[in-house]
This record gives C-alpha cells, sequence and structure tokens, in this order.
C-alpha cells in the first residue's frame, strides 16, 4: 500500500504554503496527498454570538477550508491524487493518529489564530516532537521554499538517532536530483588542559572522531545510492549554529530524532528546536524507532 503525505490544513497563510510545498513533494515521490482539517468543532455548534449575528460554523468554515486548499492543489499538481478530511479531534491527537498511516505528516510553521510572534506554532512544534513517522515543518525564505538550491542538508548525529534520518536525506536527494550536503559539528575539548600543545594538535582528536563518525553513519547509504552526490564536512563549532547558516543554502534541513516509548513530552533536542524556529528551509524531524 502506498502511504499519502498528510497535510494539516486550517486556512492560514502557513498552511497554505505547507499545501504547496506538499504538492511539489507528493508529486516527486509519486504518492497521494492527504489534506486534514481537525478541530473539536461540536463544542461551539449551536453557540449564539452575543451581539445576535449570524456566523458560519465550524463545520462549514472547515469545509471551506478544505475544498480551498484541494481546488489549489488540484491547480499546482494536477497529476496528484488528492482527498481530504474532516475530523472533530485536536489536530494535534488527529495528526499523530494520521502519522500511523503516513508517508510523512506536513504543517505549516503557524496556524490559525497562532499569535503572531510566534516563530513556530504549537500544533507543528506538538507533532513534530512526537509523531511516529517524519514530519516536515514548512518555513523559510522564499528561495529555500521554491527548492532552487538544489541541496539536502543532514545535521549528522550519534549512530543511535540517524539511521532512518540518513535514508530520508538520500532518499530526497536521489528524487530530487540534489546534492546532499553532510555536516558533523564538533566542539574543542574545552575540559582538558591544552598544556604546550598546539590548537591543531587539540583539535585534531575530536575532529577525527566526527570524521570517523561520519563514515559510519554515511557508509551503507552511500553504497546503497551511488547516483547522489554527497559532500560530508566537519565543522567546529554549535551544531545548531553551524546548521541554521548552512540552511540558507538549503531546501530542506533534516535531522534524527529518538523516540522513547510511553513518553507523552517532547523528545527534541535543541538542535531540532533551533532549526525549527530559525531555519531558513524547511525543515524534517525523522524519528529513530527504539
Amino acid at each position: 500500500m502506498t502511504l499519502p503525505l498528510v497535510v494539516g490544513v486550517d486556512g492560514s497563510d502557513g498552511s497554505l504554503l505547507a499545501v504547496d510545498w506538499a504538492v511539489a513533494e507528493a508529486a516527486r515521490h509519486d504518492i497521494p496527498l492527504r489534506l486534514v482539517y481537525a478541530s473539536r468543532w461540536e463544542r461551539y455548534e449551536g453557540g449564539v454570538p452575543l451581539d445576535g449575528t449570524e456566523r458560519p460554523s465550524e463545520r462549514v468554515l472547515a469545509e471551506h477550508v478544505v475544498a480551498s486548499a484541494a481546488e489549489r492543489a488540484a491547480r499546482s499538481g494536477p497529476d496528484v491524487k488528492v482527498t481530504t478530511d474532516i475530523l472533530p479531534d485536536d489536530p494535534v491527537r488527529a495528526l499523530l493518529h494520521e502519522g500511523y498511516e503516513a508517508h510523512a505528516l506536513v504543517t505549516g510553521s503557524r496556524g490559525r489564530g497562532e499569535l503572531a510572534g510566534l516563530l513556530l506554532g504549537s500544533v507543528g512544534l506538538a507533532v513534530a516532537g512526537r509523531a511516529h513517522c517524519p514530519v516536515i515543518v514548512v518555513r523559510g525564505d522564499k528561495a529555500g521554499l521554491a527548492g532552487g538550491h538544489e541541496r539536502i542538508l543532514l545535521g549528522a548525529g550519534e549512530p543511535a538517532t540517524a539511521g532512518e534520518a540518513v535514508r530520508f536525506a538520500f532518499r530526497e536527494a536521489e528524487v530530487r536530483g540534489s546534492t546532499l550536503d553532510v555536516v558533523r559539528a564538533w566542539r574543542f575539548p574545552a575540559h582538558e588542559i591544552v598544556g604546550h600543545a598546539s590548537l591543531a594538535e587539540a583539535a585534531r582528536r575530536p575532529e577525527e572522531e566526527a570524521s570517523a563518525l561520519l563514515d559510519r553513519v554515511l557508509g551503507e547509504a552511500v553504497a546503497g545510492h551511488p547516483e547522489v552526490r554527497v559532500r560530508s564536512v566537519t565543522a567546529e563549532g554549535p551544531a545548531h549554529r553551524i546548521l541554521v547558516h548552512r540552511s540558507a543554502a538549503a531546501d530542506l534541513v533534516v535531522l534524527g530524532a529518538r523516540r522513547r516509548h510511553g513518553a507523552a513530552g517532547l523528545q527534541l533536542g535543541r538542535v531540532a528546536h533551533t532549526l525549527l524556529h530559525h531555519a531558513a528551509c524547511p525543515v524534517a524531524i525523522v524519528p529513530q524507532p527504539v
């Protein structure tokens, strides 16, 4: 069975950008697109405004939102199969449930009703932190959203969290015909006394360890995708700053995340949080099964 790419829609500008991005992504992978609106509208049905004026019910609004999103998707991707659904549930819970039967989940960076000052809406953050499938938060500048850089950026984490993210990044680079830039950050061992050793000597060990980790993480995937152009580098500095900076020249940033069974809270670290709020292109969070 071909799993669909699921997009959470709510009529906001952010969700419309997510639809546009997802149409192109579905076309690249030749998979169907599923547009989902979720809200507990039954709580509000029948309510009468204090000023006596009529307002559309949440159900009517939902039908309008999904119909408009479907029309938008059909215009930009006429060959992509599009289905829609309206779910009377909390948006986070609904999308997490959808994620069990999805190629990936796609959300905008901010939803309808979110405060204008938020860098990332609560729904996108919660879904990215808890879903059991890859989650792509569509954000960034016009260049990053347009996909014209022809580069996928992979932040190489520890082997325990990297496997699925590596496979995801290679598939993306392959279907797009893009170069895959893989970055592993390392830091000077500040807790050690360098003594008379030069800075170059002090840096050699952590840099060599970072390079060796890249080889371990990428080895199997490189062999399985010989047509993908890979540029792997190590860089000294905080990983979150390095990846945010490099996201300005990428079409997608891919990060791995480890999920813990039974954990209800978010499982995202500092690097993922920073990229979800500040990257200059869409961000994919790929869970690594326990």
